[in-house]
């Protein structure tokens, strides 16, 4: 993941990797919310601000010089990827307008004046999300009147049921209130895997759809015979209420997608080759990975003499493919930012020694509270993905993908009036105090 997403959106026309094996009997390293997502990203924005300030050069420049370009779509990145579409340039700039970074001189001017230290960061990022594997999208109508969706991907708080409805609802128009789903019962899978790689609604929800589409070709047949039409004189359409039914084209004559369902259980003389019921099973064998991206914008403010960074701005501006839930999708984007946030500021694993683990409880292993963040703004400036059903792309690890970089590089906005150009992550109060210090002697 790490060499993935190393690139961002640059059009880096050469990668070289250096891999070092470490054995340690410190805390393992395991998938975590961006599982090197964020480093990668992270490592690109800091060596861009840096190659900014050796050469002069403006870094907003420097990335839209080097960013690539919507012609250039498919484009064929050095890691291996393809990606498939894309305005990055244009994501910065919306960035830009919607942070006020033209005004930020007065807000730094502000802080000065409260013996604040203030700094902004950019954080570019794309990531590669939903890795290739299959996901089942079953539909079934029960005889309770229920419409059942089965698929392998289980949530445990990202709430599938809602876009997952909505996909269904809006292909077949059956009513929310109808809708059931049943995540990860192996019992009744015949492929799926569990919620990772941000990649739920572009399987699930592409399974979801196409097993809808097999369902309405279903439902042609079935309505044919019993409105006593041809199969090609058939429409579905959803009427003025937004329920789902079938239709002969040019008549007023239809019925129900619900009504078909049951009509057809209570059949007992269907002709031969028409269907039994409007039940599907379908697996969805996985498209290309798909590569949202966005841009991240923070300030920070640090006081000098005890090393405590706090946020107090922060803006993202995400190319998330079209969007099924507006309002889950901004939650996942600022639960992942408050991820950055944490690895970026507070979280570390420290050891003594002798091998003790000295941050072992929540009293020792800091971790950002709602209080320790502003409101995120959130826009959103979607290019759809070419390479699914929906043009989704994933949002569950962005958050993070670009916190990071953002914060540390307005961390080291900050510190630069003392001429300290990096600092390691955590920034805790200690790490930044003793820079300052140490800046301070020199």
């Amino acid at each position: 993941n790490f060499v993935k997403n190393i690139q961002s959106n640059y059009a880096t026309p050469l990668i070289e990797v250096n891999t070092k094996c470490v054995v340690t009997n410190t805390t393992p390293v395991s998938a975590y919310r961006g599982a090197g997502r964020p480093e990668g990203n992270y490592f690109f924005e800091r060596l861009l601000e840096q190659a900014a300030r050796e050469t002069g050069r403006s870094a907003i420049e420097l990335r839209k010089i080097n960013h690539i370009k919507p012609e250039q779509f498919p484009f064929h990145a050095a890691s291996g990827s393809v990606y498939d579409s894309g305005d990055f340039s244009a994501v910065l700039d919306r960035a830009l307008q919607a942070a006020d970074w033209d005004g930020f001189p007065a807000r730094k001017a502000e802080s000065k004046a409260r013996g604040r230290l203030r700094g902004r960061g950019i954080g570019n990022f794309l990531e590669c999300t939903a890795p290739p594997m299959k996901e089942q999208g079953e539909i079934r109508f029960e005889a309770d009147g229920t419409v059942t969706i089965v698929t392998g991907t289980l949530d445990y708080g990202q709430g599938h049921w809602t876009p997952f409805a909505q996909v269904l609802h809006e292909k077949l128009g059956v009513p929310f209130e109808a809708i059931r789903l049943v995540q990860g019962d192996s019992d009744q899978l015949i492929a799926g895997g569990g919620t990772g790689g941000s990649k739920s609604l572009m399987a699930s929800g592409a399974a979801i759809i196409e097993a809808a589409e097999q369902v309405i070709e279903k439902g042609r047949q079935a309505a044919a015979h019993i409105l006593e039409a041809a199969p090609a004189d058939i429409e579905f359409e959803r009427d003025a209420e937004g329920h789902g039914r079938f239709v002969i084209a040019g008549t007023d004559r239809a019925i129900g997608i619900m009504e078909l369902a049951d009509r057809l259980r209570a059949e007992r003389n269907l002709p031969p080759g028409m269907p039994a019921s409007l039940d599907v099973r379908h697996v969805f064998d996985q498209a290309p990975m798909a590569y949202p991206n966005g841009c991240h914008i923070c300030e920070v403010e640090i006081e000098p003499e005890t090393g405590i960074v706090e946020v107090v701005k922060y803006l993202s501006v995400n190319d998330f493919g079209t969007i099924v839930n507006p309002l889950m999708v901004q939650g996942q984007a600022h639960g992942g930012i408050v991820q950055g946030i944490g690895q970026a500021l507070y979280e570390n694993a420290v050891y003594s020694e002798d091998g003790q683990l000295l941050t072992g409880s929540y009293q020792d292993y800091a971790l950002p509270r709602a209080s320790d963040v502003p409101s995120f703004g959130f826009l959103s400036h979607p290019a759809p993905c070419k390479t699914n059903p929906l043009g989704a792309k994933g949002c569950g690890e962005a958050g993070c993908a670009g916190s990071l970089p953002a914060v540390m590089n307005a961390v080291v906005d900050a510190l630069s009036e003392y001429g300290i150009t990096h600092i390691d992550m955590p920034a805790t109060p200690e790490r930044v105090w003793r820079a300052i210090q140490e800046a301070q002697a020199a």
